[in-house]
């Protein structure tokens, strides 16, 4: 299978074209995409919102959760997989370090190459198998504060 790239994301889908969830979730083509979705819709009683990003690092559609202002992650489509978001503030970071030793190296290397600034560090995950979702659920019940 051909790996698609972000440019391709963009071309499907331009400013003019917002995709639906089903036809990011078709363009993603993995069920890890719907695994997460519905987990974080269930978790935290939030519904998807498609918005459009010029940022440099992700520019197009993307799915934002929120909850009472409250960013829980940012996700962005990718063909055969998808990157998730997620800011770990300071104050959590301890938590955060404590959490990653039983996650995988993917997680734990990410975490130690990412700079903490403007208040956190800015976790740019790519999910691309059941460990490393998993690991993400976990780093976002951490920051919604319901990680046990």
């Amino acid at each position: 299978m051909q790996e698609v790239t972000q440019m391709d994301w963009n071309t499907a889908f331009p400013f003019s074209l917002t995709p639906t969830m089903e036809q990011i979730s078709a363009f993603i083509g993995s069920p890890l995409w719907d695994g997460l979705c519905r987990e974080v819709e269930s978790a935290y009683g939030v519904r998807p919102k498609i918005e459009h990003s010029r940022c440099g690092m992700a520019p197009g559609w993307n799915v934002k959760y929120k909850k009472g202002g409250k960013a829980i992650c940012t996700l962005y489509p990718n063909g055969g997989f998808f990157s998730c978001m997620v800011v770990i503030g300071d104050a959590l970071q301890p938590e955060a370090e404590a959490l990653l030793a039983g996650c995988t190296r993917y997680a734990r290397e990410l975490y130690q190459n990412t700079k903490s600034g403007m208040g956190g560090r800015w976790l740019f995950i790519d999910v691309t198998d059941a460990d490393v979702l998993r690991d993400t659920l976990r780093l976002i019940a951490l920051r919604m504060g319901a990680y046990k």
